[in-house]
């Protein structure tokens, strides 16, 4: 047996890790986007996180952007023992969504439940859209 098989089983029964350790898995979150008469809705999969997390705004050029960010620092510590084993966690996304001309930009709303940030994006009635204008002849 070689004598340096020992090291790695060693640190591997310490840190309770996997040699060589695991990729992370970096996906962006599902999205759903559904349309109904008076709006369209956003949803976002996002289990885990609150409404600090979230920065929900409309650009300069009229996009809606969606930003999540989450830090985590979690310890496993005992009484009288220094610690192994510390994990710190970050997660962050940025989406940019090109939103429809029939939005009504004012009074779009967003919240966070059981796990999803909901966008509910009202549309402009009708009767305020208007198709036609005059154009000015140069």
């Amino acid at each position: 047996m070689n004598g340096n098989l020992w090291l790695p089983d060693l640190f591997k029964d310490l840190m309770n890790v996997e040699f060589p350790a695991p990729k992370h898995n970096c996906t962006a979150p599902a999205i759903n986007v559904m349309e109904s008469d008076k709006a369209y809705i956003v949803e976002l999969a996002a289990p885990g996180l609150k409404k600090e997390d979230f920065f929900v705004h409309i650009n300069d050029d009229g996009n809606l952007v969606i930003k999540m960010e989450q830090k985590a620092d979690n310890k496993e510590e005992k009484a009288n023992v220094h610690y192994l084993r510390r994990e710190f966690s970050y997660t962050k996304y940025e989406q940019t969504l090109i939103l429809p001309d029939d939005v009504e930009r004012e009074k779009i709303g967003a919240k966070v439940s059981d796990g999803i940030l909901t966008i509910d994006l009202p549309k402009i009635e009708e009767s305020k859209v208007k198709l036609s204008r005059q154009i000015e002849i140069d």
